[in-house]
């Protein structure tokens, strides 16, 4: 077999094993919100959230966002786990 042929096979007979809900996850920054906006094009995907006062944008990949089933009005919850986080304070008055 040919590897284009196998690399066809390995799609249609790839499953993934149901994981179910996690029990735990080294992210500590969830935030629970509404999705407000998903803009997709053929590879990426725009998802905004409102997360009470807060909107978090998050770019991931269109089949991800389609997978998710992430549009309008879906509850959802983000995950942010950084490296860097940058703090500021405000202009002293």
């Amino acid at each position: 077999m040919d590897g284009a042929e196998l690399a066809v096979l390995a799609q249609q007979t790839a499953t993934a094993p149901e994981l179910g809900a996690p029990v735990a996850a080294s992210a500590r920054n969830r935030l629970t919100g509404l999705v407000t906006r998903v803009v997709k094009d053929k590879v990426m995907a725009q998802v905004d959230l409102q997360c009470g006062p807060f909107r978090i944008v998050s770019l991931m990949s269109a089949e991800a966002a389609t997978e998710l089933q992430l549009e309008p009005g879906v509850l959802a919850v983000a995950s942010v786990k950084s490296t860097q986080v940058v703090i500021e304070t405000p202009q002293a008055r």
